[in-house]
């Protein structure tokens, strides 16, 4: 899974230890998420989407090269 919470905290100027607080979780928990080395658990992923003031399904998605607001490609038959 892929997701954009680097981004979204860069913009916010917080560290990956401010960002941890925030989320009652450590910094290698973070780093980890942050990297796609973990997936969060839903309701981590509802703290985390809280967090950042965004839906979901803006901050996280399938590994298919495709961000938020990306269109599919249509395949030709």
């Amino acid at each position: 899974m892929e997701n954009e919470m680097r981004s979204e905290r860069d913009e916010r100027g917080w560290t990956q230890a401010v960002l941890a607080e925030r989320l009652g979780v450590s910094r290698q928990t973070v780093v980890a998420l942050e990297t796609g080395k973990y997936d969060p658990s839903l309701p981590l992923a509802f703290r985390i989407a809280e967090v950042f003031g965004k839906p979901i399904e803006e901050l996280f998605f399938p590994n298919t090269g495709l961000k938020s607001g990306d269109q599919p490609r249509r395949s030709r038959v």
